[in-house]
C-alpha cells in the first residue's frame, strides 16, 4: 500500500508537539508524491502547514481507528508506535480510569494516587483459574499466569516489578503476594501465607522512607521467593536483599525523611514500654528533622508501628527482642545528638563531655562503658608491624566516624531482622518449586547522582538485555512455531554499555583498585577514567566544566555522575574499635550478636601515613595480628556478585513483566503528565517491546476471526465452501497486492504493522455504501406511499373543504345582519351606564375628600395641643435631671478631695513611723547622739506648737468671716426663690384647670364611642348564636368524618398485619441463615480438629529430632547468611509440632466452656446495664413530675390571685381587677384538670411498663435458659451440656441483645414523648396566661366574645385531639396484641419445655424402677407389697399381652453391639447409591431409624447413643470422601431427610404426629426423647446441602463463561475485534473451548434427573437450583464487568438470549416459582444496560429506572467498559457517565459501591416436615443388602 492510498484527506496522524509530546491533527488535502508539505487542521480547528524532510521524506504517524482506541493490549493497536501508546495509556487512564494495560509480555501499571476498590478477594477469586487475557489487565491476571505456568510447566516463575521511586513497584509486589497466599494457601494450617504478608510491614518500617517523588519509597532492592510443594500450597519464602540506602541513616535531603522505624518510634514515645528509651518527637533529632518535614500527610505512625510490632510477633519475634530492636534504634538517634567539641584551636583532635545527657543514654541502651565509646568515638588506632599508634581526630573525622558507625549498626540490623524473616518463613517441607517476586528500583537521574544512583542504574541495564533477549526469544517461538519465513529482528543491545561497568578494567574494576591504592582519591580515579575509557568507548564521555564527573550513556538516558564520595561509599569503612566495644555489650545479647560477624565490615586504617605532631605513642610487642582487610569485598563488587547471582536466577524461570509508570510529579490522583509518562516509556523498555513487535507482524488473526470480521469483503468467487483458511487466502489476495505485507500461518494470519487498519478502512467504506444502498431503496420506497396516501387524502380533503366553504359563507351573512342590530342598542346602554357612573362617582369623592380635609386639620390642631403639654414636661425633666446631676458631681468631687487628702496624710504618718522604728533598729547603742536629737526634736516641737496655735486663731477668723457671707448671700436668695415660686404655682394651676376640661370632653365622647361599641358587641353576640347551630352541623360532619377514618383504620391495619407478617417471616429467614453458618463453622472446627488428630497419629509415628539451645543450628543455615554463632538469643523458641497440636486440641475443648462463660458474662452486664436505664428513666420521670407540681402550683398561685381579687398591674400602668373573668376562670380550670389528667395516665403508664418490664425479663431469661438448655445459676454444665448448648447459646445471647436495645430504645423514645408533652403543657400554660391577661384589659362586652372564641377554638382542638388519639390507640392497640400474642407464645414454650423435662424425669425414673424390679424378679426374690389383688391381675394382663404383640414384626431390626460396626460399614460407608437405585427411596434411612427404634424398645440409651454417633461420623465420613460426587451428596441429602422426619414424626409430639395412622401412632418412641438427636440431623443436612452446592458449582464452574459470554448462539451476531498479545498467552489450551449453552442445560438436566432419582422434597430442589442459578448469575456478570472485550451491543443481545433459554427451561421444570429468575435480575438488566440507548438525559433517566438490581459501581463500569464493534456505534461520552452517576446518588444504601456479586453467598435452606406414609412392619429389606446379621423383631 502506498502514502497515497494512507494518506488521504480526513486521515489522522500525529505530529510532535513540545508540551504535549503529541498532537492529533487531520489532512485537509490528501498527499500526493513530491510534496513539501502537508495542510493539517488541529482539533482546536488551527490549520498549519506541516513541512516534510526532503532527505528522509518521513510522513507523520498515522493514528488508529476509533474502534481500536481503549484497548487493553497495546500490540492489538494496527499502527504500534510512540503517540498510539501514550494515547491508548491516557485514554484508558483518564475516561476509563483503568490503571492496567497490557503490552505484549508486559504489564503497564500507572499509579493513580488514589485507593481503589479492585484488590479485594471477590477480584482474586475472580481472576482466579481465568486465562490470560480473558479478563481486563490486572496485576492479579499476571500473578494467575506465573502460578499456573508453575503447576503446568513445573518451571520456577518470577515477577519482575520495575519503575521509577513513586511509580507503585511496592504496593504491585504487596498485591501480587497476597494473590499467591489466597490462592495458594497453606499445609496444615501453619499460616505461612500470613507471616509472607505479614513481612511487608516489617521492610517497610526499615528499608522505606519518603522522598520528594514518594512517601513511601523502598531504598532497597528485595527478591522474594515464595516456595509451594508439590500440590502447590505454600510452604515457606525466601528474601534476597540489595543495596540498602545506608546512608539516609545520618542524612536527608530537603522535605525527606529517614527510614520510617525512627518516626514510628518516636510518635509512640507516649507509651509507658518505651519510658526506658528516652525519646521525644522527631524534631529533637539530628538523624531525623535534617529534611524539615517528619511528618506524611495521610499517614499515623503510632498505628503503623503497631502494624510492625504484630508483625514481628506474627513472625516469631517475641516482645524481649523487639524492645532490643527498639532501643538499639533509638541509641541511633540519641548517638546523632552526641556533641563533638574541638578540644584545641587548631581544631586536630575533639572530645565528648562525660556528662552528654545522649552519650549516658546511649551506653545505657547499648550496655557498654561510657568513657570507652566517647574515647573511641574521637580516636582511632594505627597498627603496624610492632607497634600501635593511637591517634587524636578532628571534630569532622570525628563526626564522619559516628556517621559510618550508625550506618554499619543500622545496616547490620537490618540484616539481622532479614535473616530472623527468612527463618520465620523457612519452608517446613520440601519446596517443589517457587515464584520469586523482584521489587526492585527504576532507572534514577538527580541533579547529583552518586554511587547509589550509579548501582541502580547499572541493575537496570541488566534487567533491560534480559528483558530484551526475552522478548526477541518469544517472538521468535511464535514465528518458528507457525512456520512462517522470519528474518533477524534488529533491537538494542546495551552489552557494550555493561562491559564499561563490569567488565576487566570497567569503572567497577578501577573504583576497586583506586580503594586498595593508600592515598587513593575521587580524583585520581575520575582521571584513571577519563583515561581508560574516554576515547576506547562511545558510552562514556567527560563533562566540559567538571574534572570530578563523568557521563554513562544508558539505554534509557544519558546519566552524569559526580565521583565525589564514590570511594567511601564504596569501601564502607568503620573502624574496629568502637565494633569491639559493641561487641563486649552486658545489657544487650543482641548488639554484640549483631558485631561478631567473621566476615565483618571493619576496616583498619592503612599503616602507610605520616603522622600529625600530635599523637600517643604505644609500643607493643605483639605482632600484627592476622587480619583479612585485604580480602573483604568492596560494596561494588557485592552488589556486582548479587546481581550476577539474581541474573543466574531470573535466567533460570521463566519471567514476568511488570512496568509501574509515574503520571505526575505532583501526586495528584489521575492527572497525566503526558512528557513524564513518555520519559519513563522509553526507560522502562515498553516503546522497545512496541519496536520489536512492529519490526515483525503485530497484527495476528485467526482465520476463524478473519473470516467473522471482514465477511462483507468477500467475493463471492473467493469463497470455497467449508474451507475458510482457502477462502481468506483469495480475499488476503484481491485485497492487499504486496504479499510482503502478510504470511500465512499454521493457524493465524500474520499482518504488518498498518495492514488491519487499512482492512478496516476498507470494511467501513463497504459498509457504508451497503448502508447508502437499503437507505436509497428504502427512502424510494417510503416516499412513494407518502405520495399516494397525500395524493388520495387531498382529493377527500378538498371535496370535504369546498363544501364546509360554501356553509360558512351563508352562515357569515346572517350573523353579520343580526350584528348589526345588537351592536345599535348595545352602544347606547354603554354609554348611558357609563354616565350614571360617572355622575355619582364624583358626589362620592367630593363627599370623601372634604371629611378627609376636616378630619386632617382637626388631628393637626390635637397633635399640636399634645405636642406643647408634652414639651412643658420634657423641659422641666430635662432642667430637674441636670441640677440633679451638677450637685451629685460636686459631691463626689468633694468626696474624691478629701479621700486624697486622708491618703496623703495616712502616708506620710506610715512614712514616719517606719523611718524613727528602723532608725532606732539602725543605731542601738548609740545613746548620746539619741539624747541629743531629742533634744533637738522637744525644741521643734515647741516651735511647731506655737505655729499651730497661730493658725488655728487665724483659721477661726476667717471662718467667722466666710459664715457671714453665707448668711448674707442665703437672705438674698430666699426673698429671690419665694417670689418666683408663687408666679410658677399660679401658671400650673391654670394649665392644670384646662386639661381638668378637656379631659371631662375627651370622657363624655369615650362614652358615646363605647355605647355604640357594645351596640356593635350585641349585634355580634347575636350573629355567633346564629351560627351555633352551624357549628353544631360541622362538628357532626366531623364525626362521621371520624368514623369513617376509623373503617379506613381498620383497613390499614389489615395491612399493617400482613407487613408485620412477612417482616418477621423475612426476619426468620435471616436467623436461619445465621444459624446455617454456624453450623457450616462448626462443620470446619470440626474437620480441623480431625486434622489435628490426624497429624497426632502420624508425629507419634515418626520420631521428631529436638534441637539441643547449647549448640548452633544448623537448620536453617543459608548461603547468604552472614552470622555464624548464633547466640541463644536469636534463635527461635521452638517447640515440637506434637505438643502444639495437643495444645491446640486443648484448645478447641475448652473453646466452648470459655464461650459460655463469656456470654454469661455478657447476660450479667446486659442486665446491669438494664438496671442503670431503668433507674435513669425513674429519675427521669421523677423530674418530669417534678417540673409538673411546679407548673401546678403557678397555675394555682394565679388562680388564688383571681379568686381573691387582688389587682395586677398591666402595660399602661392602671389597676385591673379580675374579679369580673368568670368565664376564663372556668377554662383555667378546665385546662388544669386535663393536664392534670394527663399527667397521672403518663405516670402510670411508665410505671405500668417498668413492673411489666421487670417481670418480663427474668421470665424470659429462665425461659431462654430452659428453651436451650443452659445450666442454672449455681451449678456447672458437664461436657454434653457443653457440646449441644454451644449454638444455642450463641442465638440467646443475640436474643437478649435485641430485647436490651429494644429496651433501651422504648425508654428513650418515651422518656422523650415526655419531654415534648411537659414542653407542649409549658407552652399551653403561656398562652393561656398570655391570653388571659389580654382578655382582661378587654371591656365587659369585648372579654365575652373573647371567651366564645377561646370555646370555639377549644373544641376544634379537642376534635382534632381526639382523632389522633384514636389513631394512636388503635396503632397502639395493635402493637400490644402483637406484643401480648408473641408473649402468650414464649409462655406457652416455656411450659411446654417445663412439661417435657418432668416427663423425661418421670420416664427414667419410672425406668429405673422397672430395672430394679426385673433384676429382683430374675433373682427369684418375693416383693411384699400393698398391692390390691385387682391390681396385680391387670399387670399380669398387661405383660400377657405384651408378649403376644412382641410376637409379630413390629418394624424393629435389633442390632448386636458387635455388629454395629459392620451395619454402618454396609448402610453408610459401603454402599453404592447405584445398587439400591431400583429399590424403595430412604431405604438406608429406614433401616437405621428401625434400629434406633429397637434400642428405644429395648431402652438401651447406651446402645442409642453408641448408634447415634456411629451413624452421623460414618455419613460424614461418605461426605468428606465424596465431596465433589453430586450423585452420592444428593443420596445422602435424601436419606438424611429421611431420617430426621422418621425421628419427628415417630417422636410421639402431637404436632408431629397429626397425620400419622393409629398404627404409626403405635410405633412411636415410648422411653427417648430425640429431639436434641433431631437437630444434630437437621445441622448435618445442612452441611451436606452446601457440599451439594459446592459440588455442583464445581461441575458447572467451568461451563458458566464459554456458555454464557463467549458461545455465539445466534450466529454470525458478533463480530469481536481480536485480542493482542495475551490471547497468545503459553497458560491458554491449545485446544478449543466446546462448552455452549447446552451444555450447561446438559448438566441441569442431570441434576434434576439424580435430585428427582432419590425423591427429594421439590421445595429443596427449589431452593437447590435457586442456588445454582445464583451462581451462574453472579459469575456470568463478574466476568462481564472484567471484560472490556464482552461489553458490547451484540453481546447483550446473547446474554439475553441465553437467559431466555434458562427460563424456558425452568419453566419446563415447572421451577420458575422457586426463586431462581429473581437470583438473574442483575445480568439480565446488565445486557439491557448493554442494549439501550446512551445519548441523552432522558436515556440516563431510563437507566436508573431501569437497573434497579445493579449496584452504582457496576452501571458505571458497564458503562465505561462498553466498546463499540463498528465505527457506526458510538462510545459512552464521559459526561453521560457523570451524569448517571449524580442521579444516581440518592441510592445511599449500603453495598452500592460493591462491584462484583458474591458468589459465595449461600441463601438459608429450610427442610419442610414431610411425613412418610409407609409402616415401619411393611418395609421389605432385599437380601443384596446382605443384612443378614440383623434380627427382625
Amino acid at each position: 500500500m502506498s502514502a497515497t492510498e494512507l494518506y488521504t484527506k480526513g486521515t489522522r496522524v500525529w505530529i510532535p508537539d513540545s508540551e504535549e509530546v503529541w498532537k492529533s491533527a487531520e489532512l485537509m488535502k490528501s498527499y500526493k508524491e513530491g510534496d513539501k508539505c502537508l495542510s493539517l487542521r488541529l482539533e482546536d480547528g488551527t490549520e498549519m502547514e506541516n513541512p516534510i524532510d526532503p532527505k528522509t521524506n518521513q510522513l507523520p504517524f498515522l493514528r488508529n481507528p476509533d474502534i481500536l482506541v481503549g484497548e487493553n493490549d497495546l500490540t492489538a493497536l494496527s499502527y504500534l508506535h510512540e503517540p498510539a501508546v501514550l494515547h491508548n495509556l491516557k485514554v484508558r487512564f483518564l475516561e476509563y480510569n483503568t490503571i492496567y494495560t497490557y503490552c505484549g509480555i508486559v504489564l503497564v501499571a500507572i499509579n493513580p494516587y488514589e485507593q481503589l476498590n479492585i484488590y479485594g478477594e471477590d477480584i482474586i477469586y475472580a481472576y482466579s483459574g481465568q486465562n490470560m487475557g480473558d479478563m481486563d489487565p490486572h496485576i492479579f491476571a499476571v500473578a494467575e499466569e506465573a502460578y499456573k505456568q508453575m503447576a503446568r510447566d513445573e518451571k520456577n516463575q518470577s515477577l519482575i516489578i520495575s519503575g521509577e521511586s513513586g511509580a507503585g513497584k511496592t504496593v504491585s509486589a504487596k498485591y501480587a503476594m497476597r494473590y499467591f497466599a489466597t490462592v495458594g494457601g497453606s499445609v496444615n494450617d501453619t499460616n505461612v501465607e500470613e507471616k509472607v504478608l505479614a513481612s511487608n510491614p516489617i521492610m517497610e518500617s526499615i528499608g522505606n522512607a519518603k522522598t520528594t517523588r514518594n512517601d513511601n519509597s523502598s531504598r532497597f532492592g528485595k527478591y522474594i521467593e515464595i516456595g509451594f510443594n508439590h500440590k502447590y500450597h505454600i510452604t515457606g519464602a525466601h528474601m534476597r536483599t540489595y543495596l540498602l540506602e545506608k546512608s539516609r541513616v545520618v542524612f536527608q535531603a530537603e522535605e525527606e525523611r529517614n527510614y520510617h522505624i525512627f518516626y514510628q518510634l518516636c510518635a509512640s514515645a507516649s507509651l509507658p514500654e518505651f519510658s526506658a528509651l528516652a525519646i521525644s518527637s522527631a524534631g529533637h533529632f539530628h538523624y531525623t528533622n535534617q529534611g524539615h518535614d517528619i511528618f506524611i500527610e495521610g499517614t499515623d505512625d503510632v498505628a503503623d508501628l503497631e502494624k510492625t510490632r504484630n508483625a514481628f510477633s506474627l513472625l516469631g519475634i517475641r516482645g524481649s527482642h523487639q524492645m532490643e530492636i527498639f532501643r538499639i534504634v533509638a541509641a541511633i538517634l540519641h548517638m546523632g545528638n552526641i556533641e563533638l567539641k574541638s578540644s584545641d584551636r587548631e581544631g586536630d583532635s575533639c572530645f565528648i563531655d562525660q556528662n552528654d545527657k545522649h552519650l549516658i543514654l546511649l551506653s545505657k541502651l547499648l550496655g557498654v562503658e561510657k568513657t570507652q565509646i566517647a574515647h573511641w568515638l574521637c580516636h582511632r588506632k594505627l597498627v603496624t608491624v610492632n607497634e600501635t599508634y593511637i591517634k587524636p581526630m578532628s571534630k569532622q573525622q570525628a563526626t564522619n566516624s559516628r556517621d559510618a558507625l550508625a550506618k554499619h549498626m543500622y545496616g547490620q540490623l537490618f540484616k539481622w531482622i532479614v535473616n530472623r524473616i527468612n527463618k520465620a518463613l523457612s519452608a517446613s517441607s520440601k519446596q517443589h518449586a517457587f515464584i520469586g517476586v523482584l521489587d526492585i528500583y527504576g532507572f534514577e537521574t538527580f541533579e547529583v547522582n552518586s554511587f547509589e544512583q550509579f548501582c541502580i542504574n547499572y541493575a537496570n541495564e541488566k534487567l533491560q538485555q534480559q528483558f530484551n533477549m526475552h522478548v526477541f526469544k518469544l517472538e521468535q517461538e511464535e514465528y518458528m512455531k507457525e512456520e512462517i519465513p522470519w528474518t533477524l529482528i534488529d533491537f538494542y543491545d546495551n552489552q557494550p554499555c555493561i562491559n564499561l561497568i563490569e567488565a576487566k578494567l570497567g569503572i567497577l574494576d578501577l573504583l576497586d583498585e583506586e580503594c586498595k591504592m593508600p592515598k587513593g582519591s575521587d580524583k585520581s580515579w575520575a582521571q584513571k577514567l577519563y583515561g581508560r575509557h574516554l576515547q576506547s568507548s562511545q558510552h562514556f564521555k567527560k563533562p566540559r566544566m567538571s574534572n570530578s564527573s563523568f557521563i554513562i550513556l544508558h539505554f534509557a538516558d544519558t546519566v552524569q555522575y559526580e565521583c565525589e564520595g564514590f570511594l567511601e561509599k564504596n569501601r564502607d569503612t568503620v573502624y574496629e574499635e568502637p565494633i569491639n566495644i559493641l561487641k563486649a555489650s552486658k545489657k544487650s545479647e543482641l548488639v554484640a550478636e549483631l558485631f561478631h560477624d567473621k566476615e565483618s565490615a571493619v576496616l583498619s586504617a592503612s599503616g602507610g601515613r605520616s603522622f600529625p605532631a600530635k599523637m600517643n605513642l604505644r609500643f607493643s610487642k605483639k605482632s600484627l595480628p592476622a587480619t583479612n582487610k585485604e580480602h573483604k569485598k568492596t560494596v561494588g563488587s557485592q552488589f556486582r556478585d548479587s546481581l550476577h547471582l539474581l541474573m543466574e536466577t531470573l535466567n533460570s524461570t521463566t519471567p514476568h513483566y511488570v512496568r509501574c509508570i509515574k503520571p505526575n510529579d505532583q501526586k495528584q490522583n489521575f492527572r497525566f503528565d503526558s512528557l513524564r509518562a513518555v520519559q519513563q516509556l522509553r526507560a522502562c523498555g515498553v516503546l522497545e517491546t512496541i519496536r520489536i513487535s512492529a519490526a515483525g507482524f503485530p497484527s495476528r488473526w485467526t482465520y476463524q476471526e478473519f473470516f467473522s470480521r471482514y465477511r462483507v469483503l468477500m467475493r463471492k468467487e473467493d469463497i470455497s465452501g467449508n474451507d475458510k483458511e482457502q477462502t481468506c487466502k483469495s480475499t488476503l489476495e484481491y485485497l492487499i497486492k504486496d504479499p510482503d505485507k502478510y504470511q500465512f500461518g499454521k493457524t493465524k494470519i500474520f499482518f504488518r504493522a498498518g495492514q488491519v487498519a487499512y482492512l478496516e478502512k476498507l470494511r467501513a467504506t463497504k459498509l457504508f455504501e451497503a448502508c447508502i444502498m437499503i437507505q436509497k431503496v428504502m427512502k424510494g420506497w417510503s416516499q412513494r406511499r407518502r405520495y399516494l396516501q397525500l395524493r388520495s387524502s387531498v382529493i377527500t380533503l378538498q371535496k370535504c373543504i369546498r363544501g364546509v366553504l360554501a356553509r360558512r359563507l351563508a352562515e357569515h351573512l346572517r350573523r353579520s345582519r343580526a350584528a348589526v342590530i345588537i351592536q345599535k342598542q348595545y352602544r347606547m346602554l354603554v354609554v348611558r351606564r357609563l354616565y350614571c357612573l360617572i355622575l355619582e362617582a364624583t358626589i362620592t369623592l367630593q363627599a370623601y375628600v372634604r371629611g378627609m380635609f376636616a378630619r386632617h386639620r382637626y388631628h393637626q390642631m390635637v397633635e399640636e395641643q399634645k405636642a406643647i403639654v408634652i414639651q412643658k414636661y420634657v423641659r422641666g425633666w430635662l432642667t430637674r435631671s441636670a441640677f440633679l446631676h451638677v450637685r451629685n458631681t460636686v459631691v463626689y468631687l468633694q468626696c474624691c478631695f478629701r479621700r486624697m487628702q486622708a491618703r496623703r496624710e495616712l502616708k506620710t504618718l506610715k512614712i514616719e513611723a517606719r523611718s524613727v522604728e528602723h532608725y532606732k533598729q539602725l543605731n542601738k547603742g548609740m545613746e548620746i547622739k539619741l539624747m541629743q536629737l531629742q533634744q533637738k526634736l522637744d525644741e521643734q516641737a515647741k516651735e511647731k506648737k506655737n505655729l499651730l496655735e497661730k493658725l488655728a486663731s487665724l483659721n477661726a477668723l476667717y471662718s467667722a468671716e466666710v459664715e457671714k457671707l453665707k448668711n448674707e448671700v442665703e437672705k438674698e436668695r430666699g426673698q429671690k426663690t419665694e417670689s418666683s415660686c408663687i408666679i410658677l404655682a399660679k401658671e400650673e394651676l391654670k394649665q392644670l384647670r384646662g386639661e381638668l376640661e378637656k379631659s371631662h370632653v375627651e370622657r363624655r365622647k369615650i362614652e358615646e364611642t363605647s355605647s355604640q361599641e357594645t351596640g356593635n358587641l350585641k349585634e355580634k353576640i347575636t350573629e355567633l348564636q346564629r351560627e351555633l347551630p352551624k357549628i353544631k352541623e360541622e362538628n357532626r360532619a366531623l364525626n362521621q368524618k371520624l368514623q369513617d377514618q376509623t373503617k379506613n383504620m381498620e383497613d390499614w391495619l389489615a395491612q399493617k398485619v400482613a407487613a408485620e407478617s412477612k417482616k418477621l417471616m423475612a426476619e426468620l429467614e435471616e436467623e436461619r441463615g445465621r444459624y446455617q453458618n454456624l453450623v457450616n463453622e462448626y462443620s470446619r472446627l470440626e474437620q480441623r480438629y480431625e486434622n489435628l488428630e490426624e497429624e497426632i497419629t502420624f508425629s507419634k509415628q515418626i520420631p521428631r529430632l529436638r534441637r539441643n539451645l547449647s549448640t548452633p543450628s544448623s537448620l536453617f543455615s543459608d548461603s547468604t547468611d552472614q552470622l555464624s554463632n548464633i547466640s541463644e538469643y536469636g534463635d527461635f523458641e521452638e517447640t515440637a509440632s506434637c505438643t502444639d497440636s495437643v495444645q491446640e486440641l486443648d484448645f478447641i475443648k475448652t473453646t466452648t466452656e470459655s464461650e459460655l462463660l463469656q456470654l454469661q458474662k455478657r447476660v450479667h452486664h446486659l442486665e446491669w446495664e438494664k438496671r442503670n436505664l431503668q433507674a435513669e428513666l425513674e429519675s427521669k420521670a421523677q423530674d418530669l413530675e417534678n417540673e409538673n407540681r411546679k407548673l401546678k402550683r403557678e397555675v394555682d398561685r394565679l388562680q388564688n390571685i383571681i379568686v381573691g381579687g387582688t389587682t395586677l398591674k398591666v402595660a399602661d400602668g392602671e389597676p385591673t381587677n379580675f374579679s369580673t373573668s368568670k368565664p376564663l376562670l372556668n377554662q383555667l380550670s378546665f385546662v388544669k384538670e386535663e393536664s392534670k389528667k394527663q399527667h397521672e395516665g403518663q405516670c402510670i403508664q411508665v410505671q405500668a411498663d417498668n413492673t411489666e418490664i421487670n417481670h418480663s425479663v427474668p421470665k424470659r431469661k429462665e425461659g431462654m435458659s430452659n428453651l436451650f438448655g443452659l445450666a442454672k445459676e449455681g451449678s456447672r454444665m458437664n461436657e454434653e451440656d457443653l457440646r449441644y448448648a454451644y449454638d444455642a447459646v450463641r442465638i440467646a445471647n443475640r436474643l437478649l441483645e435485641n430485647q436490651l436495645c429494644e429496651h433501651q430504645r422504648q425508654r428513650d423514645e418515651e422518656a422523650y414523648k415526655f419531654q415534648i408533652e411537659i414542653r407542649a403543657l409549658k407552652d399551653e400554660i403561656d398562652k393561656q396566661q398570655q391570653t388571659l391577661v389580654q382578655a382582661l384589659q378587654l371591656p365587659s362586652e369585648a372579654q365575652v366574645d373573647f371567651g366564645l372564641h377561646q370555646q370555639i377554638s377549644r373544641l376544634t382542638k379537642e376534635n382534632l385531639d381526639l382523632m389522633e388519639q384514636l389513631e394512636t390507640q388503635v396503632d397502639f392497640g395493635l402493637h400490644q396484641q402483637i406484643s401480648r400474642l408473641t408473649k402468650e407464645n414464649l409462655d406457652l414454650m416455656e411450659q411446654l419445655e417445663t412439661q417435657d423435662k418432668n416427663v423425661r424425669k418421670l420416664k427414667k425414673q419410672l425406668k429405673v424402677y422397672m430395672k430394679k424390679v426385673q433384676d429382683l424378679t430374675v433373682n427369684g426374690v418375693t416383693i411384699v407389697s400393698d398391692k390390691s389383688p385387682d391390681l396385680l391381675q391387670r399387670e399380669s394382663r398387661r405383660k400377657l399381652s405384651l408378649q403376644q404383640k412382641d410376637s409379630t414384626f413390629q418394624g424393629m431390626l435389633e442390632c448386636k453391639k458387635e455388629d454395629e460396626a459392620r451395619l454402618v460399614r454396609t448402610v453408610i460407608t459401603e454402599l453404592n447409591p447405584e445398587s439400591v437405585s431400583g429399590l424403595l427411596p430412604g431405604l438406608p434411612a429406614y433401616i437405621l431409624f428401625m434400629c434406633f427404634r429397637y434400642a428405644d424398645h429395648t431402652n438401651d440409651q447406651q446402645k442409642v447413643s453408641s448408634l447415634f454417633a456411629s451413624t452421623i461420623d460414618a455419613i460424614k465420613k461418605v461426605i468428606k470422601r465424596n465431596s465433589n460426587n453430586f450423585n452420592m451428596l444428593a443420596f445422602w441429602l435424601s436419606n438424611t431427610c429421611r431420617l430426621m422426619h422418621c425421628l419427628k414424626q415417630y417422636s410421639g409430639d402431637e404436632d408431629s404426629s397429626k397425620l400419622n395412622t393409629p398404627e404409626q401412632k403405635e410405633q412411636c418412641f415410648k422411653n427417648f426423647d430425640l429431639t436434641n438427636h433431631f437437630r444434630v440431623f437437621n445441622d448435618l443436612a445442612i452441611q451436606i446441602y452446601r457440599q451439594l452446592i459446592r459440588a455442583a458449582e464445581s461441575e458447572v464452574q467451568q461451563m458458566i463463561v464459554a456458555g454464557m459470554l463467549e458461545c455465539e448462539t445466534i450466529q454470525g451476531l458478533s463480530h469481536g475485534m481480536p485480542a493482542g498479545f495475551r490471547k497468545r498467552s503459553t497458560s491458554m489450551s491449545e485446544k478449543e473451548n466446546t462448552f455452549t449453552l447446552d451444555s450447561i442445560l446438559q448438566q441441569f438436566n442431570s441434576f434434576w434427573e439424580i435430585l428427582n432419582r432419590y425423591q427429594l422434597d421439590p421445595d429443596l430442589i427449589k431452593q437447590i437450583f435457586r442456588q445454582v442459578f445464583y451462581i451462574i448469575g453472579g459469575v456470568t456478570l463478574n466476568n462481564l464487568l472484567l471484560r472490556k472485550d464482552k461489553c458490547s451491543w451484540s453481546n447483550g443481545v446473547q446474554i439475553r438470549f441465553n437467559v431466555s433459554q434458562l427460563e424456558e427451561w425452568l419453566r419446563g421444570k415447572q421451577l420458575h416459582q422457586s426463586g431462581a429468575l429473581e437470583t438473574l435480575a442483575p445480568l439480565i438488566q446488565a445486557a439491557q444496560l448493554l442494549q439501550v440507548k446512551k445519548k441523552s438525559d432522558e436515556d440516563a433517566e431510563a437507566i436508573c429506572s431501569m437497573c434497579t438490581s445493579l449496584t452504582v459501581s457496576q452501571i458505571v463500569k458497564i458503562l465505561s467498559l462498553y466498546t463499540p464493534q463498528n465505527d457506526f456505534e458510538e462510545r459512552v461520552t464521559v459526561n453521560f457517565i457523570s451524569y448517571v452517576q449524580n442521579q444516581m446518588k440518592g441510592r445511599g444504601k449500603e453495598g452500592q459501591r460493591q462491584l462484583l456479586v458474591d458468589t459465595k453467598h449461600l441463601f438459608p435452606v429450610s427442610f419442610p416436615f414431610i411425613p412418610s406414609s409407609l409402616r415401619m412392619d411393611k418395609i421389605q429389606i432385599p437380601e443384596s443388602l446382605r443384612l443378614s446379621f440383623l434380627n427382625r423383631v
